[in-house]
């Protein structure tokens, strides 16, 4: 039975989608624990902790996409890391940034949580965005592979 599961578990993992996910669910969890430490515990501006944790994460983000999830073997990158940073910042900074700035007074208003649950929950929407975004561009432009 544990074969099984050990074949099922390479299987799952052998597709594009699921490991961009499980690169995203990392990248995420470097995102979101060094904006609510900035935020929560040195007290930086939200803006400022976003763009700080979003660029971290950009470095990694960039590192385990391009082998581990599209397997890009090419050598010349400058193009490519250009491109990657102008797609992720677009949505992590603009995107990210608008839906923030959008979602957390909605859910403020619409709920009386405290105001670090109430970004995070913004966080989680402008996130899971951010992903679909990222996603297109990355599968479809920057490392499609050369037919």
């Amino acid at each position: 039975m544990e074969k099984r599961h050990k074949r099922y578990a390479k299987k799952l993992v052998s597709f594009q989608k699921v490991r961009f996910a499980m690169v995203g669910f990392m990248n995420t969890l470097v995102d979101f624990s060094l904006l609510f430490g900035l935020v929560s515990l040195i007290g930086w501006p939200v803006f400022f902790a976003n763009v700080s944790s979003t660029s971290v994460a950009l470095f990694f983000s960039y590192l385990l996409n391009k082998r581990a999830v599209f397997g890009d073997t090419d050598t010349h990158n400058t193009r490519k890391i250009i491109l990657f940073i102008t797609v992720t910042l677009t949505g992590l900074w603009v995107l990210q940034g608008v839906i923030l700035m959008t979602f957390q007074p909605i859910l403020g208003m619409a709920a009386h949580f405290n105001d670090e649950a109430i970004l995070f929950g913004a966080k989680v929407i402008a996130t899971a965005a951010t992903a679909i975004w990222n996603y297109l561009w990355y599968s479809r432009v920057i490392f499609k592979k050369s037919s």
